[in-house]
């Protein structure tokens, strides 16, 4: 048995059109699925409505995706993790250029939560000596996307 990758990582939003700014058209990801949904009530809630747009990245039988959901039966609720705190704090991805992805991000109005610094690739579970340029911002809704990028490699 074997984990060949992260399937997907679902995010309730409060408003999809801003969340797809940021996914879309900051992040680069392509709409595959925008769709009504409706999941069963679970121990005896009513059904839930909602809209989920499914957003994929790369090629390929193991390519990851997002699905952004946003609830239509119900009133958006809760607040995003901060960093480091018990549960999912944050979502990373690889990508080409973090400073491409920065300056995009800050012009379209999304807050850089950490600028840009290199680190060493130990941190990473490989070996000693390479870097990984890394940045955090924060989405629509305030959740933590942390940007990595290999340097010179």
């Amino acid at each position: 048995m074997e984990i060949h990758a992260v399937s997907h990582i679902a995010i309730g939003v409060r408003d999809m059109e801003k969340a797809l700014a940021f996914y879309r058209d900051v992040l680069g990801m392509r709409v595959t699925l925008d769709t009504p949904e409706e999941f069963p009530g679970i121990g005896g809630a009513d059904p839930l409505r909602r809209r989920g747009v499914y957003l994929r990245w790369g090629e390929g039988p193991h390519a990851s995706f997002v699905v952004l959901d946003e609830q239509l039966s119900t009133s958006p609720f809760g607040e995003p993790a901060k960093l480091f705190q018990v549960g999912v704090h944050h979502v990373s991805f690889w990508v080409d250029d973090v400073g491409a992805y920065l300056e995009r991000a800050r012009e379209a109005g999304f807050e850089v939560v950490v600028p840009a610094a290199d680190g060493d690739t130990l941190a990473y579970g490989e070996a000693p000596g390479g870097v990984v340029r890394t940045a955090f911002l924060s989405d629509a809704d305030g959740n933590y996307v942390q940007l990595d990028e290999r340097v010179g490699g």
